[in-house]
């Protein structure tokens, strides 16, 4: 396995919190990870999958069984299976208060578990686990393998790439017709996976909700709903723009990503990287790849935003903590970059004291006193010292 990120966090929340929610897409790790933790934790580990008929019949009696195991901790896996679980919870928790009774594990948002958010505030604690991160699997795998193929573990080991391939149809195809339905989106598969392939296609856009309405002839009310839905199933992104009162014409629309860029190149059929050197889509794809890098790591009172106006000032991604742009980053598919005219502009708008171009392989240095050019493997140490990762 690899050492992820959040093991340590984690860690804490357990010696803290009655109940941790580890939640995230499907296959990516969450229960590998906890499995992992757990193996040598200070008490007895009560497992159960709601998805087995098995471990579903022990919830038969669910109070009668939980009181059994209060001294336990109890893993509940792919917990959006049973939600009427909550309220229990939430009594139980309040009858017996003590940190790590509860480890809940789900393919789904906050928002769609509605019910948790509702009945256990204050005795839960949600954390995310994306794909695996760059820096969680160096040196191992270079940026260009992880950028192809994605952060989901199954999919980056493959051996080959017509295993990739494979694993990759798979899961979408179960994705689409299995585990959405089963979260509650209640549309024909076909449409979700054309939506998917369609949002793959303007990776890093601006999300245009009649376009993609008048495309799949469906009402732009219900194109919203099913965004929103695969956005709360972890699979894409969409990340605002930034608003203040500078007197300028600012573009309002989200930019939109799917998240894990070997999700986007097996739904736009590119599977080698020589395929995506020569796609249209090579700078989105880059776009989104370091975007979601970026994003995953940030510390919980760091906010992303980009930034456009409609006079053409622009900067990919900008970092807002405590209400001020404290970075922006300018995101480009070359070792040589430079700025354009509506990215001096964004940075004379918007007064940040530093701006990151970030390259595939580009050494470091200042293209100018407030601009410096970095790497995909070297942001990291930047970022750090400004106290915006987690």
């Amino acid at each position: 396995m690899f050492p992820r990120a959040v093991q340590p966090l984690l860690k804490t929340s357990l010696s803290y919190f009655p109940a941790v929610a580890l939640l995230g897409p499907r296959q990516v790790g969450k229960t590998t990870l906890v499995k992992t933790l757990l193996n040598a934790y200070s008490k007895p580990v009560v497992y159960l999958d709601l998805e087995y008929f098995a471990d579903q019949r022990k919830l038969e009696q669910p109070d009668l069984f939980f009181q059994a195991n209060q001294d336990s901790l109890v893993v509940l896996d792919e917990i959006q299976r049973m939600p009427e679980l909550f309220p229990l919870l939430r009594s139980l928790i309040d009858q017996y208060r003590i940190p790590g009774r509860f480890v809940l594990l789900g393919s789904a948002s906050p928002d769609l578990l509605k019910n948790s958010s509702e009945t256990l505030a204050g005795r839960i604690i949600y954390l995310e686990l994306s794909p695996l991160h760059l820096l969680e699997i160096q040196p191992h795998y270079t940026y260009r393998e992880h950028w192809l193929r994605g952060g989901f573990p199954d999919a980056l080991l493959a051996p080959d790439d017509m295993i990739w391939r494979l694993w990759m149809d798979s899961f979408i195809q179960t994705y689409v017709q299995r585990d959405l339905p089963d979260l509650g989106l209640s549309a024909p598969p076909g449409t979700i996976r054309k939506l998917l392939t369609m949002l793959a296609g303007i990776q890093g856009g601006q999300l245009n909700y009649s376009d993609l309405a008048r495309s799949l002839d469906l009402s732009v009310s219900t194109v919203q709903f099913y965004v929103s839905f695969l956005e709360n199933a972890y699979l894409i992104r969409r990340l605002p723009p930034y608003f203040v009162n500078i007197g300028k014409r600012l573009v309002k629309a989200p930019k939109v990503y799917v998240r894990d860029s070997g999700l986007i190149h097996r739904l736009t059929g590119i599977d080698t990287l020589n395929a995506l050197a020569g796609s249209l889509l090579l700078g989105g794809s880059w776009e989104g790849y370091v975007v979601q890098q970026v994003i995953s790591r940030l510390a919980t009172d760091v906010t992303p935003f980009y930034y456009r106006t409609q006079n053409g000032a622009e900067l990919d991604l900008l970092l807002v903590k405590g209400g001020k742009p404290v970075v922006a980053l300018e995101i480009r598919y070359s070792n040589a970059p430079s700025l354009t005219r509506g990215n001096t502009q964004a940075i004379m708008d918007l007064s940040v004291d530093q701006t990151l171009v970030v390259t595939p392989e580009a050494d470091g240095y200042w293209l100018r006193k407030d601009v410096r050019v970095c790497s995909v493997l070297t942001v990291w140490a930047v970022l750090e010292e400004m106290n915006v990762l987690a």
